[in-house]
């Protein structure tokens, strides 16, 4: 046990972190708050049972999911093909780096991947898997986003004296974009300040840091 808690600490402890303030934080702060507005527009309060089915609870939580793998799908794209001189998140531009040296020729290796062993759509579909992956999920939660919205904003629609939307429809409403857009411009500030900074600053042991002792100008961490 004690072998597989150091194995796999950093997605044990990234899923607690997640789960908690999704279910111990996020969950419950909305519920209150939710049921605070459905008060004040003179309507009774829902269970936390209800709370975690609602379009408000499922349109807050796919619109931050929806940037995060946004985020991360251009974060894998961009390293792939662009450069920082002196990041640790970067390539080096002047030698050649592991991650582009062609599978194929591993593929009498016993201890490579299926895929890469398999050859042809399969090896072409894995070594691009990552960013697929990423981008499957940006896709699903953008989707999603808007579908939970849509029903968030016919809601309000209809306590105002409205008319409720179609997630189309919704999708061509300035909220809907307002809120992807303010998530998505957080997200890209973020790569660049992890980009830059990892050029000047160090966090040993690290590995998003170069070595404390590395030269500003040096890539990669190496």
């Amino acid at each position: 046990m004690q072998k597989f808690l150091r194995d796999n600490g950093l997605c044990i402890v990234s899923f607690i972190l997640f789960f908690s303030t999704l279910i111990l934080g996020q969950s419950l702060a909305g519920h209150h708050e939710h049921n605070q507005d459905r008060l004040d527009h003179g309507k009774g309060t829902v269970s936390y049972t209800q709370y975690l089915k609602s379009s408000h609870f499922w349109e807050a939580t796919t619109e931050n999911w929806e940037s995060e793998f946004l985020q991360m799908f251009i974060y894998v794209v961009l390293t792939a093909f662009l450069y920082q001189r002196g990041s640790a998140e970067s390539k080096d531009p002047d030698k050649p780096n592991d991650v582009d040296r062609d599978p194929r020729k591993s593929k009498d290796n016993p201890d490579a991947p299926w895929p890469v062993r398999q050859g042809g759509f399969l090896l072409k579909l894995y070594e691009n898997s990552l960013s697929l992956a990423f981008l499957l999920l940006f896709l699903l939660s953008f989707w999603l986003h808007a579908a939970s919205g849509a029903r968030e904003y016919s809601e309000e629609e209809l306590l105002h004296g409205g008319e409720p939307v179609t997630t189309l429809e919704y999708m061509q409403e300035s909220r809907f974009w307002f809120e992807s857009l303010q998530n998505w411009q957080s997200e890209f500030l973020s790569i660049w300040a992890m980009v830059y900074f990892s050029i000047y600053l160090r966090q040993r042991s690290s590995p998003e840091s170069k070595p404390v002792d590395a030269p500003h100008s040096a890539t990669g961490t190496g």
